[in-house]
């Protein structure tokens, strides 16, 4: 008599490559249900968006092709997940689920507890592996980096020789890339997902593009080329972090004494801040709520009452005003991507001189970011949006951005086609021109480009100086301690160093 099939539900770790949950079941003898559950439910959040679904469906069709090769294709049911495993259950008498931890959002941290919840009650086993360096149930920040770098140097798990078949299982036909569930379409190219496109990106990076990492690591063009651009396949696991660790460690074991001058610097900060991608990670693991409550609590309320949706409106559609901050969010909804330091520089914007509410802010930038990874992006908001405690302030000057970032204006005339007449620095303040020269220029488009919708200077000031009260108030400090104690670096640094969390230490994404 065959055992009862077991499942791996896959989520954000769409590989068949070092994946203890899909090894170990293998390993178990009995049949083998490789899941993947569409969930409307997940689909009709505000941060999920067509963008994410079409990098997802690269992937599935990658692991489904892998899985065939296995002996057992991958299974897609469409539903509540409870209901689908529940159904599962009751079909094929199931008895184990295997899956990663997930560090994410509050839905599928809430989604999580009652599957585990419905399993305990049907008698279903339910065995769960980490997942890259987040560390569940952390006793003490102390103890995190050690955890971390020992999992990091452990041996990559295979993917099994073979899957033993569960018969009878019915799997759905895999929703197209457009259908109406995952939200409307977004403008401009998606970036290609799937294994296959995983490995290309980090052979390319290792070998070839990380030579201009640091160099072009904040300009907005450059940096699509220079950067890793492998943050959307950690963030849908087409790679785990360990291959990523690993196989950067035997490039730069393999470097020649030529190479070295023009690799070795680069590789080395690419490692720093994978391990900075775990760290804030583990912030929204050891803390779900981040994704609706400020680090601090001296900031709940601050900009709630006085978040305007006319300014939201003009920040969301690249109408600010502001040429480099309209240029770079027009970019990122084209392109999907966009580097670090220009998405920080509009969540800076955004909260600072616009005084928007991060809450807001922070799901409409996660259906535009194709590598939306939760624990980074609500952490990185909190941080960018000075509502941590434990912080450095940084209030981004758009204008000397765009002179730093894009000092001929190639970039922002691309994204911004109403000021393409205006050449080198007028173009990040064509404000500053006579309304007899300026007024012809907006026109020649065809369509005018708008005034800045705030006083850049003044509103900056302005923020600054309620960011600071809050933090002169009496019962700041005793918070502000306990933040860092759950959630601040325990990297060793000098007093006359900057503490590593207040700075740009996601450049990578």
């Amino acid at each position: 008599m065959m055992a009862p099939p077991h499942i791996v539900w896959f989520k954000r770790d769409l590989r068949l490559q070092d994946h203890a949950p899909l090894w170990n079941a293998a390993a178990e003898g009995a049949p083998v249900i490789p899941l993947y559950i569409v969930e409307p439910g997940y689909w009709a959040q505000p941060f999920a968006s067509q963008r994410h679904w079409a990098f997802i469906h690269d992937c599935l069709s990658d692991l489904n092709h892998g899985l065939h090769r296995l002996g057992q294709p991958l299974v897609i049911r469409v539903g509540e997940a409870c209901e689908v495993v529940k159904s599962l259950h009751q079909e094929l008498g199931v008895s184990t689920l295997w899956a990663h931890e997930e560090t994410a959002d509050l839905w599928t941290y809430e989604r999580d507890k009652k599957m585990r919840r419905m399993c305990r009650e049907r008698g279903i086993a339910v065995c769960e592996y980490p997942s890259n360096g987040v560390v569940r149930r952390l006793d003490s920040r102390d103890n995190w980096s050690a955890i971390r770098n020992r999992r990091m140097a452990e041996s990559l798990i295979a993917k099994p020789e073979q899957l033993t078949a569960a018969p009878k299982v019915q799997s759905a036909p895999l929703p197209a890339k457009d259908h109406p569930m995952f939200g409307p379409p977004l403008p401009g190219l998606a970036q290609k997902g799937g294994r296959r496109a995983a490995i290309e990106e980090l052979r390319s990076f290792l070998e070839e593009r990380s030579a201009n990492y640091l160099r072009h690591i904040s300009a907005p063009g450059p940096s699509e080329h220079s950067c890793s651009r492998l943050s959307a396949h950690l963030a849908w696991g087409t790679l785990s972090a360990r291959e990523v660790v690993q196989a950067l460690k035997r490039r730069k074991d393999q470097l020649s004494p030529l190479d070295k001058p023009r690799f070795g610097r680069n590789l080395s900060a690419f490692g720093a801040r994978l391990a900075w991608r775990c760290h804030f990670i583990q912030k929204l693991e050891d803390q779900p709520s981040l994704e609706t409550s400020c680090m601090h609590p001296a900031f709940e309320g601050l900009r709630e009452s006085e978040h305007s949706e006319t300014r939201f409106e003009a920040w969301k559609t690249g109408q600010t005003g502001v040429p480099f901050i309209d240029a770079c969010m027009r970019s990122l909804i084209h392109r999907g991507w966009i580097t670090f330091r220009m998405r920080a520089m509009l969540v800076s914007f955004a909260s600072y001189q616009l005084w928007l509410d991060w809450r807001k802010t922070a799901p409409y930038l996660a259906g535009l970011f194709t590598d939306y990874e939760p624990g980074i992006h609500y952490s990185q908001f909190q941080m960018q949006s000075g509502v941590t405690g434990i912080n450095a302030i940084r209030v981004y000057n758009p204008v000397k951005q765009g002179l730093d970032q894009d000092p001929d204006g190639r970039f922002t005339a691309t994204w911004v086609p109403e000021l393409r007449a205006l050449r080198g620095p007028q173009i990040h303040t064509p404000w500053q021109l006579a309304s007899t020269l300026f007024e012809p220029l907006q026109t020649q488009q065809g369509s005018p480009y708008p005034a800045p919708i705030v006083h850049l200077e003044n509103a900056a000031r302005q923020a600054k100086e309620r960011i600071a009260a809050v933090r002169k108030s009496a019962a700041f400090g005793s918070a502000q301690t306990a933040v860092y104690q759950k959630h601040g670096s325990r990297k060793r640094r000098s007093k006359a160093k900057q503490a590593p969390d207040q700075k740009d230490q996601l450049d990578l994404f």
